[in-house]
Formats: structure tokens, C-alpha cells, sequence
């Protein structure tokens, strides 16, 4: 069977899962430097960011820009 994403550094990942994998190796320091949404500025918590993030189409588009990058940098 052929898998139908192969270059996709998203397919089968979750939201969540993105967020916790960056937040484990940047911070929320980190993550506020990248990405400027107050979500990871003001208090961040991971519960808070996913509620902000799923409603928020143009932010969560960031956040899956920079974890592509992100996963694009630990396979090179």
C-alpha cells in the first residue's frame, strides 16, 4: 500500500503534539520568540494555546511552519 503523505512533516501528527515536542526543546521563551501570538507571550499553558491555536486559523499556520522547520532540522 502506498502512503498517501510522504513528505508531509505533519501527517498523523496532532496539534498537541507539536506544541508539546517544541515546547520541550524551545520553551515558551523560545516559542514566544518565533512565533509573537500572546498565547506563548502572556502565562502560556498548553492548555490554553491549543484552545487559542484551534480557533485561531493564521496563528496555528505558524505554529505548523515553524515545527516543519523544526522537523526538517533533526533529520538533516
Amino acid at each position: 500500500m502506498i502512503d498517501g503523505q510522504p513528505k508531509n512533516p505533519l501527517h498523523g501528527v496532532t496539534l498537541e503534539m507539536m506544541l508539546r515536542q517544541m515546547v520541550d526543546r524551545f520553551g515558551w521563551e523560545g516559542l514566544a520568540r518565533d512565533i509573537p501570538i500572546n498565547c506563548f507571550l502572556v502565562d502560556p499553558s498548553m492548555t490554553s494555546a491549543l484552545k487559542y491555536l484551534r480557533k485561531a486559523p493564521r496563528a496555528r499556520k505558524k505554529v505548523e511552519d515553524v515545527y516543519a522547520r523544526f522537523v526538517a532540522g533533526r533529520r538533516g
